[in-house]
């Protein structure tokens, strides 16, 4: 049987969901890689609706997380409250401010985030039992509400991102673009992806060696 990775995602879009080039990059090298996926996102509201054109709130919009994040799964999302994780090998999750709007709420909290109930429970077994978890983008600043203090991650070397999570005690190492940081006894590996990346192609990098090295702490 082929390793198994979740994917959690957050909607769709960089300004309100997922951030969907990082969404992809991270679809395209699991394939590559023989690595079989499948899509969470939990079944709520967003927390507002973005238009991307100007970066503008769209009023008394509402749409659904799961909803949208199925565009990016291709219709093949699933409900975050059906993953399991004796089911998967590892998880990875994507980045865009979908992540601090609707998984968490950092966007308006900072450092007094809240976790998505759901999320907290699903992250909670793949950590427990030692499966490797892959964050990117703005994703790192939950980790140490979601799996606890002292977890080396990054962001890149955004100030006021990594002083929130010092503040909420983690441990942020700053990063370039194109490469990762590896907290080999929590299991946990991070990328700036876009937080820093100006092209695709600098996204990409950063995201394919995360990818690659959560697939080798699925052997060990």
């Amino acid at each position: 049987m082929s390793k198994q990775v979740a994917v959690i995602l957050s909607g769709c879009g960089v300004q309100d969901g997922s951030e969907i080039y990082e969404t992809t990059l991270t679809l395209l090298r699991l394939d590559q890689l023989g690595i079989g996926y499948r899509c969470f996102a939990p079944d709520i509201d967003q927390h507002d609706v973005i238009d991307h054109r100007n970066g503008e709130a769209r009023g008394e919009e509402r749409r659904n997380v799961l909803v949208e994040s199925a565009r990016l799964a291709r219709g093949d999302g699933l409900p975050l409250e059906e993953l399991e994780a004796d089911e998967f090998d590892a998880v990875i999750l994507p980045g865009g401010f979908g992540v601090a709007k609707n998984l968490s709420t950092f966007a308006e909290d900072g450092a007094d985030l809240v976790i998505q109930a759901g999320l907290q429970e699903a992250l909670a077994d793949f950590y427990e039992d030692r499966k490797p978890i892959g964050l990117m983008c703005i994703a790192p600043v939950m980790v140490p509400r979601l799996l606890g203090p002292g977890i080396a991650v990054t962001i890149g070397h955004d100030p006021s991102v990594a002083g929130a999570i010092s503040a909420m005690g983690g441990l942020h190492r700053s990063c370039g673009v194109e490469d990762i940081v590896v907290d080999f006894e929590n299991r946990v590996v991070t990328t700036p992806a876009y937080m820093l990346a100006t092209r695709i192609g600098e996204a990409a990098t950063g995201i394919f060696k995360l990818v690659d090295r959560v697939d080798e702490l699925m052997d060990l």
